[in-house]
């Protein structure tokens, strides 16, 4: 349908998951992605059968001059950016609080939250050169839930909403649209690991343990995620921001174990 034809995208965390199926959708309908991650051989794999929509370049988002450099590359080979998914993070290890690992807690809010706002801050201009865009910051359900053993990713995942919403005033005179987009428990490779720790040892049961946290009893496809992003990446939401996205099968309700990127 071509619904984000001549827009340019940047998405971070575009490897895997939630990322590279925005990625493969945004392409699909037109858009010219640069797509970034810190695993750079796994990343060129992912986007190979992409075609010239879909650049690779790898960069840390934790590190402001990786970052600066893919917004550069991005405009450069491009003209220019109009959205910014950022996506990239990270789960960490689970222990309970007073198990809790003060280093694990460090990385998983430095590339959750700080990677996030160093990809905002470098986006902004770019964004302001087109005449506005709009950014989507890849949050959780975690955002409203508090998922035991896991009060790094917890933690970062509130930060977001903070994050977001003074993004969102800030950015709203350059007609820059900021939100989140909080799914909950993602069909993903990882989930796979997830399920097993949860089971005890027998995936089957920490499937359907996992599944019975959510109303719809299913886990969420990364597609249906990267079909939300591309509505409020798209022309069509215009008027959207400031507000948090949920696509979690209702599990804000069901239940509270931990969402996966």
């Amino acid at each position: 349908m071509d619904r984000l034809a001549d827009k340019v995208a940047v998405i971070t965390g575009a490897a895997s998951g939630i990322g590279l199926a925005a990625t493969t959708l945004f392409v699909r309908e037109a858009a010219k992605v640069l797509a970034v991650d810190v695993e750079g051989g796994a990343l060129e794999r992912a986007v190979a059968d992409l075609g010239p929509r879909a650049t690779p370049f790898t960069a840390d988002v934790t590190q402001e001059t990786e970052v600066g450099q893919a917004m550069a590359k991005a405009a450069e080979v491009y003209g220019g950016i109009d959205v910014v998914i950022a996506n990239a993070g990270i789960f960490g290890t689970q222990a309970p609080i007073e198990k809790s690992s003060i280093d694990n807690f460090n990385k998983v809010m430095t590339v959750n939250v700080t990677g996030v706002v160093i990809t905002i801050k470098h986006a902004v201009a770019y964004l302001a050169e087109r005449g506005g865009g709009s950014i989507i910051i890849t949050s959780s359900v975690g955002a409203v839930l508090g998922n035991p053993e896991a009060v790094a990713y917890t933690a970062s995942k509130h930060a977001l909403t903070g994050v977001m919403k003074v993004a969102a005033r800030e950015l709203a005179s350059k007609n820059i649209r900021v939100n989140t987009v909080n799914p909950g428990l993602v069909d993903t490779p990882m989930m796979r690991i997830v399920e097993a720790e949860v089971g005890l040892g027998d995936p089957l049961r920490g499937r359907a343990k996992l599944q019975s946290a959510t109303l719809l009893k299913r886990f969420v496809r990364p597609e249906e995620v990267a079909e939300l992003m591309l509505y409020l990446a798209s022309d069509a939401a215009g008027n959207c921001t400031g507000g948090m996205y949920m696509i979690d099968g209702g599990m804000q309700y069901g239940g509270g174990q931990e969402a996966n990127e």
